[in-house]
This record gives structure tokens, sequence and C-alpha cells, in this order.
């Protein structure tokens, strides 16, 4: 046993250290006593511990499956217990794919609040979002289509930016900086049949929207946009209590962007908060149409000075439909 105690009083500690063991995984164990070799005891009571996940690799191995972000079967997308995930209140639009976000922190690390954008991330940090479309979205148990998991790095106080596309098979994806258009069916909630041609973007279309003034940048996870209840917890205050956010006030002092899918909010609010995820990371100072256009989508800017009315007539054509190169976003929707 790990103690032994006689009459109250601890008589000696044994402790043994097991080698060649898998991580993610439980074991079963029980202890003899060897008192002499023909003085052994029987098997103590079975127990069981399970052993960590590997750890995270902070680095765009060839395969996905070598970062270590899932564990088991790849296609089941079971987090590391080194990751977390994270949900927005106002999620990106990307063609009515479903999104499995998630957040691996260098161990013993953790965010730093830094006001309501975006938290300070150590170097070392992984964030990446799996797209995947489920067959049909009445019957869950058909299964899912996984498409691409798009990963950010921070390497040196600097995001670096990289894209793993999908086998048929489901078993791995692959580091690719190709564009690919795959054609993708499935059913709605309301029971009707979708497609689309789903376009995986190149690298350099990648950093077209995560890029601001020369650098790359995310783009959903601020603060704003975390601060809300999931599954009966508020999601800041479930990173605070785990130690993956440090320095941040009471989740009541924080701003929560608006849901605009909430019809009980304003129109003004909910639009805004719309523009803010999936427009504003270009149409804003140093982003990618900074130049080409005189909008500024950001939440926090007061709305007479986004020229929203101004070219109100120029945003409602070219998001009401789509023209390649002139709609608008240019990655993410056909």
């Amino acid at each position: 046993y790990p103690a032994i105690y006689i009459d109250g009083g601890l008589l000696e500690v044994n402790s043994a250290t097991i080698s060649g063991l898998s991580a993610d995984s439980s074991y079963d164990f029980y202890v003899q006593a060897v008192c002499a070799i023909d003085n052994v005891s029987m098997n103590s009571i079975s127990g069981s511990f399970n052993t960590n996940s590997s750890p995270v690799i902070p680095e765009f191995l060839p395969n996905l499956s070598q970062l270590n972000l899932f564990t088991g079967s790849l296609a089941n997308l079971t987090l590391s217990t080194n990751v977390f995930k994270y949900d927005l209140i106002t999620p990106l639009f990307t063609d009515y794919a479903h999104k499995l976000r998630l957040i691996a922190l260098p161990q013993g690390q953790a965010m730093q609040y830094d006001g309501e954008g975006f938290p300070l991330f150590p170097n070392g940090t992984v964030i990446a979002k799996t797209f995947y479309y489920n067959l049909d979205e009445t019957n869950l148990a058909l299964g899912k289509k996984i498409i691409e998991t798009r990963v950010l790095i921070r390497v040196n106080g600097a995001w670096t930016i990289g894209n793993y596309v999908w086998n048929e098979a489901q078993t791995e994806a692959i580091l690719d900086e190709n564009q690919h258009t795959l054609p993708i069916s499935w059913v709605n909630e309301a029971g009707e049949a979708m497609s689309t041609n789903y376009i995986v973007p190149a690298a350099n279309d990648c950093t077209k929207c995560h890029s601001n003034a020369g650098n790359v940048v995310a783009i959903g996870p601020k603060m704003r946009n975390m601060n809300f209840e999931v599954d009966g917890i508020n999601q800041l205050q479930k990173f605070m209590d785990a130690g993956h956010l440090t320095d941040a006030p009471s989740v009541d002092a924080i701003t929560a962007l608006p849901n605009w899918q909430d019809e009980t909010l304003s129109l003004e609010s909910r639009s805004r908060a719309y523009f803010d995820v999936n427009c504003a990371h270009c149409h804003s100072p140093g982003g990618f149409c900074e130049i080409q256009s005189t909008l500024d989508l950001r939440f926090e800017i007061d709305f007479n000075d986004t020229n929203i009315l101004e070219r109100k007539n120029s945003i409602n054509n070219r998001m009401s439909i789509y023209y390649p190169g002139f709609s608008m976003p240019f990655i993410g929707t056909t």
C-alpha cells in the first residue's frame, strides 16, 4: 500500500513508478505485500487511475493528430485534457457550417485580461477551429462531415496561421496551403435538403481576414464575445475558476456583445454585433478593406462614425446577393 499505519502511527511510505503507459487511458491495479519469497499476501481490492493527455505541440506538424489537440479516434473530436472549448455569443457565419472552437495554453500559464477585446495570450498558445456539417440536423446519429481545422499558434509574441484539411475517410487532417472547393450536402433543421460548394481557403486567403496592419490576428475570442452563460455557467467565470484567465474584473463589469439572433434586443445592437464579428476585422483601421471602404464596423465605434448610414445601399447589395469578388465577406460564404 502507499502508506502503512500501525496504532495510528505512520510506519512506512512506499511508491512505485510505472513506465510504458498510454496517454488518455484508464488502468486498474492491485497491490500485494511481499514479506519474503514464500510469504506473499493476497491481492488487494482493485484500484484505478487515468493517465493524462499527451502535451499539446504548438508547432505546424504535417498531421493534425500530431498536435495532440484531440484524443482517441480523431473523427470523434474528443478534446485532450490539455485543451478547453470556448463559444461565442455572436459567431462568424461560414456557409452554415458548425464550428468547434478550442484553446490550448502552455502548462501553468493563462490568458491575461486586457480589456473587453482580446486577452493577452502567452507564447505557445494554440487556438483551433474545426468546421463540420451534421449530415442530417434532424437525426444527429447519422454523423457528420468534418472539412477543415484552422489553427493559430502564438510564437515570439506573434500569431502564425495554418490550415489542416480532413481526408475523405475522416481519419486525419493534413497541413495544406492550397485552396479546395468541396461539394457539401446536408439536411437542415427544417428537414430541407441543402448543398453548397464549400471553399477551403488557401493560406494567403486566410491572412485577408486574420490580419491587421500587417500582423496576423485572431477574430472571435474577445472578452465581450465570450461573456455569456454556457450550460448554465458564465463562460468567463468558468475560465477564471479554472485558472485559464487572470486579472479579470467581475464578469458583470465586462461588456457582453449582443446575440444578433435575440429578437428581444434592438435591431441596431443586433446588427452592430453581427458586423463586429463578421466584418469589422476587415472594415476597421489596419484591416484588409481599410483603403477600399470608408466603413468602420467595430462594435465600440459610435454609430455616427461608422458610415453605415451613408453606405447602407452598398452594404445591402454586397450582402444580399453573391458575386465572387464583389459580395461581402470575400471568404466564408457562397
